[in-house]
């Protein structure tokens, strides 16, 4: 579907199709004023006529004053209730993209910037009010109106209105090529506003970045430059919607005065009457209104239906759903058999009981045609803590998507607690699930709202044990207004190590079955990284624990360490046990920093 299209109309339409009580509200209105001022020129005709006939008129003239007394009332109404139309639309229309946005399957946000989803529930929004509570109205009511008038207008004289019409004709051809480069330009700006909106997310996410690598200027330039791409986009619509008024004016203006010329030469020669030439002038300044507005609302449709494309296609996006419906994207399936990958541990070695998580000869693969996972087997005792390690790009972060179920394997399967991740909802499998990031996001709000964001029902004991597990008790203290003190936006009143440690409370708070951890120590001193390590222990012995370890130290707590390379597990066992069978291990653990490098006997 493109904006180029009839599918851009159709955009809007579908978009307002939830408010189409408000929307007839706003057209019988429309149409209550759209009658009363037909109404006006035919008692106009009857008091000329009664004038000319010597009868009185006064009771014409106040059915005259009270009939534009009405209209001006009804008018006023029909302002009112478009603008609350358009922000009823908007409201609507946001909480449905809201609501899309924050539930799309992860491939879609790879697929799509950030800053770019962010413009569609702001600027293009904004953009939908305007076409749909007025160009949408003003089509409906501006048509009907239309066809009043030409009703009567035949009615009246039928000569007179072929006049009118191939005045309107030829205007109405000159609309419709600009609307045709209209739908294109509009597009076009509405994409580049987009880019905008994403290029300056991404400058002002990293502003740090930016500013150390004195990188102000070129940021500035590629920012400006979708700017100036929406300008120009701006600019071409504005010379399209330029041709509207001229053509408007054409058909209204040209079309009065060829009737006046004609329409005089008749009554002159008595072929029509002053009063029915007099009714038909009323009613071609009656026709300036709906003709206008037919014109504009065309305008200002064909200028929004990019907006609307763009809207459409977010909410075309696809979202997690439920199990029935849950898929892959852009997985890869098995190409060989698996099943004998070295040191692989099953179902059997953790006591007989389901393991808190298992993965059974996983394959994926981000693109058709390039696994990233390879027959992937192994399990994660209830109680256990086991250690990923590997080169970067060996798939230990994509264990990590697939056990978190950001993605479904393409082939074998994934087990939380002996049921097949497909068979349950995903809500359901995260709910067992902890996930501490190594970039570990914090958000914008208070120390409090952090810790309880995955368990916003937790005691006030249940946040001092964690707090006290993850040796965040100093920190309480010495903010001004502890537990409710606002830590910025990403955290930035807190240092790394801060960070840390309210990423790993967080994710104990809801008392998980499966703590996941991307490297914990990565931003602790020697202190909190021991305290660290006891709060681990501790934790392994409520739930498992899978971590991806870059350090000895966080390698060395694990009783089960699983070496990665290629996504294929090439090892697996303990330290010791690796350090004597395994080559491969031997060799990355003699590439650990001089401080960290493991002693072996």
């Amino acid at each position: 579907m493109t904006a180029e299209g009839p599918g851009g109309l159709r955009d809007v339409l579908r978009l307002a199709a939830g408010h189409r009580g408000p929307i007839a509200a706003t057209v019988a209105l429309t149409l209550a004023a759209s009658a009363l001022g037909l109404a006006q020129p035919l008692v106009a005709r009857d008091v000329i006529d009664a004038a000319g006939a010597g009868r009185a008129v006064w009771g014409g003239v106040a059915a005259l004053v009270a009939l534009f007394a009405v209209q001006a009332l009804v008018q006023a109404l029909v302002r009112f209730q478009l603008a609350r139309t358009g922000e009823g639309i908007v409201l609507g229309v946001r909480l449905d993209l809201i609501d899309h946005l924050v539930r799309l399957r992860m491939p879609a946000y790879d697929r799509h910037r950030v800053g770019d989803l962010i413009s569609r529930t702001d600027a293009d929004t904004f953009a939908l009010r305007q076409i749909v509570a007025g160009g949408l109205t003003d089509a409906v009511t501006g048509s009907v109106g239309l066809a009043a008038t030409i009703a009567l207008m035949l009615w009246l004289d039928w000569t007179l209105f072929v006049c009118v019409a191939a005045v309107v004709v030829i205007a109405g051809t000159a609309l419709a090529a600009a609307l045709r480069g209209m739908r294109a330009a509009s597009l076009r700006g509405r994409r580049a506003t987009g880019e905008m909106a994403a290029d300056l997310e991404r400058a002002l996410s990293a502003i740090r970045t930016v500013k150390a690598a004195r990188a102000e200027a070129r940021e500035s330039e590629r920012i400006g430059g979708r700017a100036r791409d929406a300008h120009a986009a701006g600019v071409r619509m504005a010379g399209f919607d330029a041709l509207v008024a001229p053509a408007t004016e054409l058909a209204v203006t040209g079309s009065f005065l060829l009737v006046l010329l004609i329409g005089g030469a008749r009554v002159a020669g008595g072929a029509a009457s002053v009063g029915d030439l007099v009714a038909f002038l009323l009613y071609m300044l009656y026709l300036t209104g709906p003709l206008g507005a037919l014109f504009e609302s065309l305008s200002a449709v064909q200028q929004g239906t990019g907006a609307a494309h763009r809207i459409t296609e977010a909410l075309a996006l696809p979202r997690e759903t439920g199990p029935e419906q849950e898929t892959g994207a852009q997985e890869t399936g098995p190409q060989e058999t698996g099943g004998d990958t070295p040191g692989a541990l099953d179902a059997a070695s953790t006591g007989g009981r389901p393991a808190a998580l298992e993965f059974r000869d996983v394959w994926f693969g981000y693109r058709p045609g390039r696994p990233v996972l390879r027959g992937v087997s192994f399990a994660v005792p209830r109680h256990g803590h086991v250690a990923l390690i590997g080169p970067s790009g060996a798939g230990k972060s994509t264990i990590f998507a697939l056990a978190a179920r950001f993605y479904d394997p393409g082939g074998g399967q994934v087990l939380a607690g002996g049921v097949a991740s497909g068979d349950m909802s995903r809500s359901r499998h995260r709910a067992g699930i902890g996930l501490v990031e190594q970039e570990c996001p914090i958000l914008d709000g208070t120390l409090r709202d952090n810790l309880v964001y995955a368990a916003p029902h937790a005691g006030d004991d249940e946040i001092r044990e964690v707090i006290a597990m993850t040796n965040l008790g100093g920190l309480v203290a010495r903010l001004p207004h502890g537990l409710d003190t606002r830590v910025g936006e990403h955290g930035r009143e807190l240092s790394g190590g801060e960070r840390q440690r309210m990423a790993i409370a967080r994710a104990l708070l809801p008392r998980p079955r499966l703590l996941l951890l991307d490297e914990p120590t990565s931003h602790l001193d020697l202190e909190s990284e021991l305290a660290l390590h006891r709060t681990l222990a501790e934790a392994a012995r409520r739930c498992a624990l899978l971590v991806i370890a870059h350090r000895f130290t966080t390698v060395r707590a694990a009783a089960q360490v699983i070496v990665l390379d290629g996504g294929r597990i090439v090892a697996s066992g303990g330290h010791e046990e690796l350090m004597k069978t395994s080559a491969y291990y031997r060799d990355l653990a003699t590439a650990w920093p001089r401080e960290d490098a493991p002693v072996h006997r």
